[in-house]
């Protein structure tokens, strides 16, 4: 791509219209309302027409456990579903399941069936229930040989199935999990269902024994897990993308020269945003909101060409799915507005990368959310303890929760400058910390009542303060009424996460629990058990607790000092997964079991060595098809420019030491490039592999990517054959 071509690229990409595309309207043409086309296209079986009153309570009993599924409700079921879909268009079904490759898989079937020789739509209870996808064909880890390809998918219930609306139709989606022959989990939906089961147990016991009432009727239902997740992403011009291919091929440039002005003046963040990516969002909320996926915040995000969408929270496991539909509409819509969406954590340099915030409480309808302060956080003693649990999760589990965010992608995220470290840490904010630190003292605290905050304005409205301030570079950070795991990956599945968080959290509730019950039949009084219980929790792990910049070298050696673990990379993080003492807590709880995780550990491997060998093939041979013939071509033209000044005797000094530059970085990047490539063909999938790519062959492709740099950014622009940062990043 010569200058004049991108050029043209570029007068192209504002030749393109802002897409225009059909808001939801009533017959007469008039806009709806967005409440009034919300989850048009879940299935409500409230709505149905064809269940019975009775039909449908029995469904609502299903879904709260107290009643088992059976086969004539399911068909009932079945056929409501059927009904509702064909009404709306839709042809073929799909079981829509979250394979360990961190993404979704779905195979249509169509509801067409024959029966006496005409043709029906049909869905039956056991096609609506279990599917059978290979087992072998998807990452497995080696549990599953290629010739045992049986694999179930089974419907999750708790989930709403809904219409996946394509150009030319639509499909019924069935969100399910999906499980080998022998019952073993190979998705990341069957062990988020796990944690949040247990989770639940041990929370609702842990409110019910810390009642002050023994009544029944006094007891809490059930606790549930809630969830929002921010998303973070880039929009580029898609006729830029396709003429770089380590974005088609890894999702980020494996190089680039940085741009003079990049995010260093703060102009972007919260920015007026363009006309042609708001048409772009608002489509995807259209979208969203018929797929009942409640979106509520959009804004420019601090880097050029980076946005955000945040949607309001939901019961954890709907969120791990709707997070994943997130994800697939944002990608689908930027196309129709010839945009490439970008995923990927950190697809420049020197700008900041793509995080998403994982924002998870928990609470019932009687308690409410067991992580609001109220307004004198230090008299609840049952936020107080909620939290000191959490506390002493993150501390005995941090190498855990580190190894679930590890990816290729995150690896180049965490720890830069808009991110948190790799070391697992919390932040709690200056107010409930000093609650913790003077009971974990055994001495009492007093409230400050510094509740308002007084602006110096008179027309200004006074602004209520809140418990904490926010901590950016935090990766576990307390933020009112819940914690927010900062250091999620925006490409990443949040599921795996959230199970080991709630698992984490669920194994310390036990323990407290046991605790509780003992010394209630010992007759204390529970205001004394339970700040016996926040005060040991809180000194055993307040060592997790941080306040401060999280991006510092000092807290790096502090953190070391504290005995926190520091696993940098994801060679170094996914190898807990293979430490059956660290993972007895999944384990005991029946989240995983032994062989889940070694499964899990030889896919995440696999996946990690792969990914990193394709950047590696990728960036060499864009280096000797594009970089180098155009650098040498330069050189050329140099030589020939210095010939040419000698001859007229004019001093080609600045020629010279150009040239003798240029001549420098291409021998540099040629030898570094020959370096590289020399151990990709004896590279495997093991740990050994991974840390040799972590250690090794990533530092020596960043070095790579800087000689590429200096060539960028010396060697002529009309030479110069791909998009450059400039491209990619301001061209709207």
């Amino acid at each position: 791509m010569t200058k004049a071509v991108r050029a043209q690229a570029v007068v192209n990409t504002f030749k393109i219209p802002t897409r225009k595309f059909d808001v939801p309207s009533d017959i007469n043409g008039h806009p709806l309302r967005v409440s009034e086309y919300y989850g048009e296209n879940v299935f409500d079986y409230h709505k149905s027409e064809i269940l019975t009153k009775q039909d449908k309570q029995d469904i609502a009993d299903i879904l709260v456990k107290k009643k088992e599924l059976s086969k004539e409700m399911a068909d009932k079921f079945a056929n409501a579903v059927l009904n509702w879909a064909t009404g709306k268009g839709a042809t073929h079904f799909t079981h829509w399941f979250q394979p360990l490759t961190g993404s979704t898989a779905e195979k249509h079937d169509a509801f067409l069936s024959i029966e006496g020789g005409k043709p029906v739509e049909k869905l039956s209870a056991t096609q609506l229930i279990q599917g059978e996808p290979d087992a072998s064909s998807f990452p497995n880890g080696g549990s599953r040989s290629t010739f045992e390809a049986r694999g179930y998918t089974s419907w999750d219930l708790s989930s709403p199935i809904f219409l996946n609306t394509h150009e030319n139709g639509k499909t019924l989606t069935i969100p399910t999990a999906f499980v080998s022959y022998n019952g073993e989990a190979l998705d990341i939906k069957t062990p988020v269902l796990r944690s949040i089961t247990q989770l639940s147990l041990a929370a609702t016991k842990f409110l019910d024994l810390t009642n002050d009432s023994n009544r029944e009727a006094d007891m809490h239902d059930k606790v549930k897990v809630t969830c929002g997740c921010e998303q973070e992403y880039f929009l580029i011009d898609k006729g830029l993308y396709f003429e770089r291919p380590d974005l088609v091929m890894g999702g980020r440039t494996l190089f680039g020269a940085s741009t003079s002005r990049n995010q260093q003046l703060d102009d972007h963040y919260f920015g007026t945003i363009p006309e042609r990516v708001l048409a772009f969002m608002s489509e995807v909320e259209v979208e969203l909101y018929r797929l009942g996926i409640p979106a509520k915040t959009r804004h420019n995000e601090v880097a050029p060409g980076q946005f955000e969408l945040a949607p309001i929270f939901d019961d954890a496991n709907v969120a791990v799915d709707q997070n994943q539909m997130v994800m697939s509409v944002l990608k689908s819509v930027a196309i129709k507005h010839e945009f490439i969406c970008l995923l990927h954590e950190k697809p420049f340099a020197g700008i900041n990368g793509s995080g998403k915030h994982m924002n998870w409480s928990l609470g019932c309808s009687k308690h409410g959310n067991m992580l609001e302060p109220t307004a004198t956080p230090h008299k609840n003693l049952k936020f107080l303890a909620t939290v000191a649990v959490i506390c002493e999760a993150l501390f005995r589990h941090g190498a855990s929760l580190r190894t679930a965010i590890a990816s290729h992608s995150n690896d180049h995220r965490l720890g830069a400058n808009e991110a948190p470290p790799s070391i697992i840490s919390a932040f709690l904010g200056d107010t409930l910390t000093k609650i913790l630190d003077a009971y974990g003292a055994g001495e009492s605290y007093t409230d400050d009542n510094d509740k308002f905050m007084d602006l110096g304005a008179d027309q200004l409205a006074r602004l209520v303060k809140d418990n904490t301030d926010r901590n950016r570079t935090s990766p576990f950070a307390f933020t009112g009424n819940k914690f927010e795991f900062r250091a999620v990956g925006s490409s990443q599945n949040v599921g795996i996460p959230m199970t080991v968080l709630n698992g984490a959290v669920a194994s310390v509730f036990n323990e407290v629990n046991i605790r509780v019950e003992k010394e209630k039949g010992e007759g204390k009084a529970m205001d004394d058990i339970l700040m016996g219980v926040i005060k040991d929790l809180y000194n055993n792990s307040k060592a997790v607790v941080f306040n401060g910049d999280g991006y510092s070298q000092e807290w790096q050696d502090e953190a070391a000092k504290r005995g926190l673990p520091n696993l940098r990379t994801s060679a170094d993080a996914l190898k807990v997964i293979a430490n059956t003492k660290a993972n007895t807590f999944l384990t005991d709880l029946g989240i995983y079991s032994e062989s889940e995780l070694i499964t899990r550990y030889n896919v995440r491997v696999e996946q990690y060595c792969l990914h990193r060998i394709i950047e590696f093939r990728t960036l060499l041979s864009m280096i000797h098809k594009d970089i180098l013939p155009a650098a040498i071509e330069f050189k050329g033209r140099l030589a020939k420019s210095i010939d040419d000044q000698q001859d007229v005797k004019i001093d080609p000094r600045v020629d010279k030491e150009l040239l003798s530059q240029i001549n420098d970085h291409v021998n540099n990047l040629y030898d570094k490039a020959k370096k590289l490539n020399a151990p990709l063909d004896g590279l495997g999938h093991e740990i050994e592999d991974a840390e040799k790519i972590a250690n090794e062959l990533l530092p020596l492709s960043e070095e790579i990517a800087i000689e590429i740099a200096y060539l960028e950014e010396n060697v002529s622009e009309e030479l110069w054959p791909l998009p450059t940062y400039y491209d990619l990043l301001f061209v709207r």
